[in-house]
């Protein structure tokens, strides 16, 4: 009776985890499996891709799940516009609101990690450099707590930002939107009210912005996506 009733007290979580170094999802596993045994009880579902991950996400059949662990750059899948595990991010948050989000990431430029915890609003940011299977245990559990973790980099990152903050509007986002779709710089008044000098102007402050001075407007996109403005 006694074993009965304390099985009956470990809780169940769903966890999914997307990242194209499967030794790096090994680790994850490893950490994981490691916590609290005697309490939770761990349903683990990977994948290595954007496209496999879309495909986990949006199926019907799948469980929801509790917490996600995302890489952020990952193979592409083009053909359903899925660039990075923010995309996936942002997919999982329309299918299930509920699930606690970990992005782990390479990127260390500030604006990149303020445009993440803007749109994402994630549980969990580690900077990939600062992990280790211990601090991967404590963010862990601080995510289980419904605490938010940020690695030591993050944060460190994120007190610089009054003086290296690098912010655009809503027009300026517009106009990278469309830019990345293909469209032509004469047609942008089209889609959005203003001129065609003002639009004109704003590429012209989002290339001195972003250092693509010199560069095309396919250039300005490449770097806009760089540092998390697309």
């Amino acid at each position: 009776m006694t074993i009965d009733k304390n099985l009956e007290e470990i809780t169940k979580n769903n966890i999914l985890i997307v990242d194209d170094h499967p030794f790096i999802i090994e680790g994850y596993k490893n950490a994981i499996t490691r916590y609290k045994p005697k309490e939770y009880d761990f349903l683990i579902t990977q994948a290595k891709d954007c496209k496999s991950g879309y495909e986990i996400i949006t199926d019907p059949a799948t469980a929801s799940f509790d917490i996600a662990f995302l890489d952020i750059s990952m193979p592409a899948y083009e053909e359903k516009e899925i660039y990075s595990g923010e995309d996936l991010a942002k997919l999982i948050m329309e299918h299930m609101p509920n699930c606690k989000i970990i992005l782990l990431t390479m990127y260390t430029e500030l604006l990149k990690i303020k445009t993440i915890i803007r749109t994402i609003k994630p549980k969990g940011l580690i900077i990939k450099n600062d992990l280790t299977f211990d601090e991967l245990l404590f963010a862990f559990d601080k995510v289980m707590k419904n605490n938010t973790y940020y690695s030591q980099s993050v944060i460190e990152m994120l007190e610089k930002s009054p003086k290296d903050s690098i912010e655009i509007d809503q027009i300026d986002e517009q106009i990278l939107f469309h830019l990345s779709k293909g469209t032509k710089t004469d047609e942008i008044p089209h889609y959005i009210p203003i001129s065609l000098k003002a639009a004109i102007r704003r590429i012209d402050n989002l290339k001195g912005l972003l250092n693509v001075n010199e560069g095309t407007g396919d250039d300005l996109v490449k770097q806009a996506r760089i540092k998390g403005l697309l």
